[in-house]
Order: C-alpha cells, then sequence, then structure tokens
C-alpha cells in the first residue's frame, strides 16, 4: 500500500484560472465540477465556480482546487503554505520555473543554493507561492530562504 498527497489550494473566484495556468505549465488533465454540474447552487452568482479541479500529469504533478463559496470565510493568510516542486534537475525544474513566472512574483531567484543545485521562490499571479528546487540524494532535505 502506498499514500500520496496532494497539495490542495483555495481560492475565492479564480480556482478555474489556476488550474488551467497550471496545466499550461505542467501538462496533463484538467478535471472540473462546478457547483452547477454537483446540484449544490447556493448562490446563482457561483454556480459556475469551481466546486472540485484538479490538474494530473504524467509527470508526477498534481493540484487540486476549489472556489471558496462567499457563504464561507476565506482569508488566505500570509504564508499560510507553499508548494514544493522538487524535480531531479536543474533542467527540468528551471523549465516550470520559467512557465510558473508568468505574472509572478520573485522572492528567491532561481539558482544555486547550499543544499541543492537549484532553488528558487515565486509567489505566482494567483498569489500561491512556490518552492522551486533540485532534489538531491533522496529527498534532498532542502530549506526556505522566505
Amino acid at each position: 500500500m502506498s499514500v500520496t498527497t496532494t497539495t490542495h489550494l483555495n481560492f475565492r473566484g479564480d480556482a478555474r484560472a489556476a488550474l488551467e495556468f497550471y496545466r499550461s505549465v505542467f501538462g496533463g488533465d484538467l478535471a472540473v465540477v462546478t457547483y452547477r454540474d454537483a446540484g449544490n447552487v447556493q448562490e446563482e452568482s457561483e454556480a459556475d465556480q469551481v466546486m472540485w479541479g484538479q490538474v494530473r500529469a504524467g509527470n508526477g504533478f498534481r493540484v487540486m482546487a476549489y472556489d471558496v463559496p462567499s457563504r464561507t470565510g476565506f482569508d488566505r493568510g500570509e504564508n499560510s503554505f507553499f508548494v514544493s516542486l522538487r524535480g531531479e534537475g536543474v533542467e527540468e525544474v528551471t523549465g516550470y520555473w520559467r512557465g510558473l513566472c508568468d505574472g509572478a512574483t520573485v522572492v528567491v531567484p532561481i539558482g544555486p543554493a547550499g543544499w541543492a543545485p537549484a532553488y528558487g521562490m515565486l509567489r505566482d499571479r494567483f498569489g500561491v507561492v512556490w518552492v522551486v528546487d533540485v532534489s538531491v540524494g533522496g529527498d534532498g532535505g532542502g530549506g526556505h530562504n522566505g
């Protein structure tokens, strides 16, 4: 038996755009169920928002997202989570980094770090902070400069 974890991102109306953007960077398949699709419309203006969505790619990338309904409190918070993207080679992670940089604010430019051949941190155009690095010998034991 094995267990996997998948980052589940919460948005307020931007989930579909975020999932489409991540699919454009990482490839894979996009699946979206709206509140209307699920027969769970509480507020007509939110009927076509994402109740559940996922991007799943053959390279192992997976992310899920939904739009928090207006009747539910939502505060993204400051630095409440990072999405860690770890690859096996500098070229691989640098390609993803370039895609994620579209509309992003770079926190730490990608480059060599004491614990990895490449490390960088950015806040993408949806406010999600990505930590991108290269694994070294297994999990890599990387840190965060933020």
